[in-house]
């Protein structure tokens, strides 16, 4: 896989493993805390919770990773991985498969405040990392990067869509009907977090993993459909299912139609422009 450019850079480390955050980034962090700590009031799930109140992150500093390592390594043996902006696959699943989250150290800027397509330092500790100091998932995380790691890349591209429905864009469900947020690509954003909480344009279905390796997805847009499981254990179950052997059914029934219009082709002289 080739990594894309980003525009941002991941700041180096010193020898005992923090960052020399500015106080605009320390401001920025502080801004976008603030906001999203209001956003998923009462629509983030518990054990999302329960993780940030582990994490005790603050408010008023960008966190330092030694910090966030002392509670995940504690709780569940896990570790965030400072990582360059972006990174390609086979280095993402084998940190996975050691227990170590990749996060680069990098924060937006005030210009990109509320988006950002690349996942910074925001969407990888405040997002994910309360997450992973809940048994089921951290176990269901560490077993798709031991997965991945052996997958042809064909079958790389089906696991990815597990990943994305899960750990990013994951939603609990319980029997009578009481919704919540897990993934971090919902938590990290507060148009996500109100669209995949409220919508009504958004289609919510009970996961299904063959039928979620099958169900293509975009980037760069809102989210049109959502998978609930009911529990967060659920995904310990799921990680003892035979996925291989899933997503080789998913090649064999093929993709689902999307839900989504295909991505806008760039014009030649837009081409051009971003190589100026």
């Amino acid at each position: 896989m080739n990594v894309k450019q980003s525009k941002y850079e991941s700041k180096p480390l010193d020898e005992l493993g923090r960052v020399a955050w500015s106080a605009q980034e320390n401001d920025v962090w502080l801004q976008l805390v603030t906001r999203q700590l209001a956003c998923i009031k009462d629509k983030a799930c518990q054990e999302y919770l329960d993780g940030l109140r582990l994490l005790d992150l603050p408010h008023d500093t960008v966190p330092q990773i030694p910090d966030v390592n002392a509670v995940l390594m504690r709780e569940t043996g896990w570790q965030v991985a400072p990582v360059p902006a972006l990174i390609d696959f086979d280095h993402f699943f084998a940190l996975l498969a050691d227990k170590k989250f990749p996060a680069a150290t990098f924060l937006r800027t005030k210009e990109d405040f509320d988006y950002l397509q690349e996942p910074d330092y925001f969407h990888e500790i405040f997002g994910h990392c309360a997450m992973l100091t809940h048994p089921a998932f951290a176990e269901f995380t560490h077993m798709y990067g031991q997965l991945g790691k052996k997958a042809t890349p064909k079958e790389r591209v089906y696991l990815a869509r597990l990943y994305w429905f899960t750990v990013e864009f994951g939603l609990l469900s319980d029997s009578q009907g009481n919704r919540s947020i897990y993934g971090g690509g919902i938590l990290s954003s507060p148009a996500e977090t109100e669209y995949a909480f409220n919508s009504d344009k958004a289609v919510r279905k009970p996961l299904e993993v063959i039928d979620v390796m099958r169900t293509p997805y975009r980037i760069d847009i809102m989210q049109p459909i959502y998978f609930t499981i009911e529990s967060i254990d659920d995904l310990f179950a799921i990680s003892q299912r035979d996925l291989i052997a899933d997503v080789h059914q998913a090649m064999e029934l093929g993709l689902h139609a999307p839900l989504f219009p295909p991505k806008p082709k760039k014009t030649e002289q837009q081409k051009e422009t971003q190589h100026v």
